[in-house]
């Protein structure tokens, strides 16, 4: 999310509608890590993944920034965050990306370790090598041309068959549905949409080990932010057994846009998250984590 955005937000007041009748579970939250960093490319998190171990963290900026971390944990609770690297995100022909095409929200990590990250502004899915490598941009059909210019692409995921699912934050279908997008390795498609609740927008996208689809969204208020975890069972390219596991109140957690969901070494299904800080003063990057019902 644009730092002038994220101005016109907090200072307007619109509060989420209410939940229609959806199974409700109940997560747990396990902590929260304040993250903090004196260099100036430090912030506006918009994605992360965790290693199967909980230990090490790729997050992303918006500004196309990667970074490579180590987190120290003492039981549920993260002690510390230590950078190990950090790379600019590339173009195809190998250069630093600057301002509106470089607006970089999604990540997934393929089971090879290459890196697929979604972006805004220019709306498009790009595949990485390596941190360091220059992108080779998916192809994009004529659809996502015309796509909101700063609600598109915020969550990125990948399945178990290493096919993405990539959702955008604004654009709806015409019956009001989150239109979800998929790349097989050869094109796109349109294989399901979730249901839209409330005044909640999507913000990042994840599957657990077991292959249900998690969506982390988000409003805001004059007050601060709220967050919401839906999930879904998929089968035969149709999303069941919709279930709410946190919906927080206004100001609970900061601006909450990345998501990774992993099982620990006790086999406990948890739900890591990350702030977008959009490197204003009055917000923090956070790290937040539930403990998930299975």
């Amino acid at each position: 999310m644009h730092r002038r955005t994220a101005i016109q937000l907090i200072s307007a007041s619109f509060l989420a509608g209410p939940v229609l009748a959806v199974d409700v579970k109940s997560a747990t939250h396990l902590g929260s890590f304040r993250w903090q960093h004196p260099a100036e490319w430090f912030g506006g998190f918009s994605a992360l993944h965790i290693s199967d171990d909980g230990h090490r963290m790729i997050a992303l900026s918006d500004r196309s920034m990667l970074v490579q971390a180590h987190i120290d944990r003492d039981g549920d609770r993260i002690n510390a965050v230590k950078i190990l690297e950090q790379w600019p995100v590339l173009s195809s022909k190998g250069r630093a990306l600057p301002g509106y095409t470089g607006d970089s929200e999604g990540i997934a990590i393929a089971p090879d370790d290459t890196i697929y990250i979604s972006f805004e502004g220019i709306h498009r899915v790009a595949h990485y090598a390596k941190p360091d490598s220059p992108a080779r941009v998916l192809p994009r059909p004529k659809l996502f041309i015309h796509l909101d210019s700063n609600g598109s692409f915020e969550g990125l995921a990948i399945d178990n068959q290493g096919r993405l699912y990539t959702l955008t934050e604004k654009n709806r279908t015409a019956e009001g549905h989150i239109p979800v997008y998929r790349w097989n390795g050869q094109e796109w498609s349109t294989p399901f949409v979730l249901p839209q609740r409330g005044k909640f927008l999507p913000v990042s996208a994840d599957f657990d080990p077991d292959g249900r689809f998690y969506v982390l969204e988000r409003t805001v208020s004059i007050t601060g932010f709220r967050s919401r975890l839906r999930r879904w069972h998929i089968s035969a390219d149709t999303p069941a057994s919709e279930e709410i596991l946190f919906e927080t109140a206004t100001g609970t957690h900061d601006n909450l846009e990345g998501l990774s969901i992993w099982r620990d070494i006790q086999n406990r299904l948890r739900a890591t998250m990350i702030s977008d800080d959009n490197f204003l003063a009055l917000q923090r990057s956070e790290l937040v984590e539930y403990l998930l019902p299975d």
